[in-house]
């Protein structure tokens, strides 16, 4: 099946007979990466403004959540969904409609009235967001087709969400130092506008001439299971394994199983389920979706012990974090150089071994010092997971046909997503479960049952209350509260750095075969 391609100039070819790139390849990569950026920082440049929007829009609890969260709830059930539209439609299309729509909302969203409407300008956000992700990687795999350039361009691409993760908080930081809550929105909406500018110049068109139609009801499903599935794992985070969470995560199950089983009788399925029977395909999505479970291993608890146990501003805090994001940078870019001469399967175990030992250092942090030995562990982190999410990341879509490469890249981020919502779900289960457990012992006697309560609920409430009490008690409090808080942070980043080592076995085991380059 050929791939259509316009306003794409003749490719040169290399000694070996594969195709390399110009100039005009490597700008569209620019551009997608600014792309990526954005979208990423929109993960995470909201957090700093929630103090203000509390302030401002008088959310609820409940509505405070849904702002912070919808977002990622409609990026994660439409990924799939949105690599298979771009397929059919065409990828840059695709693309470029949704930076139109993610540009138009941002504005829509910076001057939202109240909370309501702002959680309607998030969820559209997500809606818009979900359409970059997989339509960039399939345009990667679609402009790049000598293997060492695509490596590169895939390294650019996982590094450039790592730079937007990291630049969120710091950006969103600056802006609410000069402007009001809503400018944090704004940062997105130059860039997509240069996106819809330089799209048509800069970057191919691709599309499956042959798919046929989408199959809305496989879409439909698709889209439910996986709200589902995440909104439960989120749920049991934050209020325990109660009604809501599991009868979330049984619909969700039950509806991904309609998905699977319409997929297997349908004569044009959504997904061909066809590419899970390849070894190096499954081996390379699991890993790709247990590291992100391992990343939350430490991503949790970083920000937090910064700011509530270390007493740090959030700016301060976020300038800390830059030596993380760095580090995956110059990871994400070292890794197809040195994937060269080196088998997959090495570069991955040797990743995950760096990345366990990062997150064991941070079992010997301490509530009174630990910010040189908590940089330390989070740039070990950071550099070892980045030639991972790369590598895997083109086993996965790389091993798909051409005509696939949308709903493949869809799938390689739901997973990711599913593995974030993983480590959120289990990771912060056991963190709040040592936390309430050990309060119950730690806290002074005499405190009254509804400051016990609060401080028992999370680190920041818990400190809350100690600036209420009297000296020795309020001290009392917020010792004991940060010190329970750090042995769930300890026991977390443990279990993260098994699961990390246990992955580097998997890759030794299974991907051996995937020779170097």
């Amino acid at each position: 099946m050929e791939d259509v391609i316009v306003d794409t100039p003749a490719p040169l070819l290399t000694a070996a007979g594969a195709t390399s790139v110009g100039r005009r390849e490597w700008a569209g990569l620019a551009v997608l990466a600014l792309a990526c950026l954005v979208y990423s920082m929109d993960l995470t440049v909201l957090h700093l403004a929630v103090p203000q929007i509390s302030e401002v829009l008088r959310p609820t609890s409940s509505q405070l959540l849904w702002i912070i969260d919808v977002y990622g709830f409609m990026v994660a059930g439409l990924l799939l969904t949105m690599g298979t539209i771009g397929d059919r439609i065409g990828r840059r299309r695709l693309l470029m409609v949704g930076a139109a729509a993610f540009a138009a909302v941002s504005v829509i969203a910076a001057f939202a009235p109240s909370a309501p409407i702002l959680i309607g300008c998030r969820a559209l956000l997500g809606v818009a967001g979900a359409t970059l992700a997989p339509s960039t990687l399939s345009l990667i795999f679609t402009m790049f087709h000598d293997a060492s350039q695509r490596s590169i361009a895939v390294g650019v691409w996982v590094g450039s969400y790592s730079v937007g993760g990291s630049i969120g908080p710091l950006a969103g930081g600056i802006m609410l130092e000069h402007f009001w809550w809503g400018s944090v929105f704004l940062l997105a909406v130059p860039v997509m506008v240069l996106l819809i500018v330089l799209a048509p110049r800069v970057l191919p068109e691709f599309r499956d001439p042959d798919a046929g139609r989408l199959d809305l009801v496989s879409a439909g499903l698709c889209t439910t299971a996986v709200l589902l599935v995440v909104f439960g794992m989120k749920k049991a985070a934050q209020d325990g394994p109660g009604a809501a969470a599991v009868s979330a995560l049984t619909a969700g199950i039950a509806i991904g199983a309609l998905f699977v089983r319409r997929q297997l009788n349908t004569s044009e399925p959504m997904l061909d389920l066809r590419l899970f029977r390849l070894g190096s395909f499954r081996t390379a999505l699991t890993i790709n979706m247990v590291s992100i479970f391992v990343a939350f291993g430490y991503a949790l608890f970083v920000g937090q012990y910064f700011q509530l146990v270390l007493g740090m501003s959030p700016l301060r805090a976020g300038i800390a974090t830059i030596p993380a994001g760095l580090g995956f940078m110059i990871g994400s870019q070292l890794g197809p150089r040195i994937m060269k001469v080196l088998r997959p399967a090495y570069m991955i175990s040797g990743g995950m071994a760096m990345a366990a030992c990062g997150l064991l250092l941070l079992t010997r942090i301490t509530a009174t010092g630990g910010v040189e030995l908590t940089i330390a562990a989070s740039l070990l982190v950071s550099f070892g997971l980045a030639p991972v999410f790369g590598i895997t990341t083109e086993l996965i879509v790389g091993t798909a046909p051409p005509e696939q490469a949308g709903a493949a890249s869809g799938l390689s981020e739901t997973g990711a997503e599913f593995g974030g919502a993983l480590g959120i779900s289990i990771l912060g289960s056991i963190s709040v479960a040592i936390y309430r457990n050990q309060l119950d012992t730690a806290l002074p006697l005499g405190l009254r049952e509804p400051d016990a309560r609060a401080a028992r609920d999370t680190l920041g409430a818990a400190l809350d209350v100690a600036r209420t009490m009297p000296g020795t008690v309020g001290s009392a409090v917020a010792d004991a509260a940060k010190h329970a808080f750090l042995s769930g942070m300890h026991l977390t980043a443990a279990i993260a750095a098994g699961a990390a080592l246990l992955l580097a076995v998997l890759a030794m085991t299974r991907l051996r075969h995937v020779p170097p380059g």
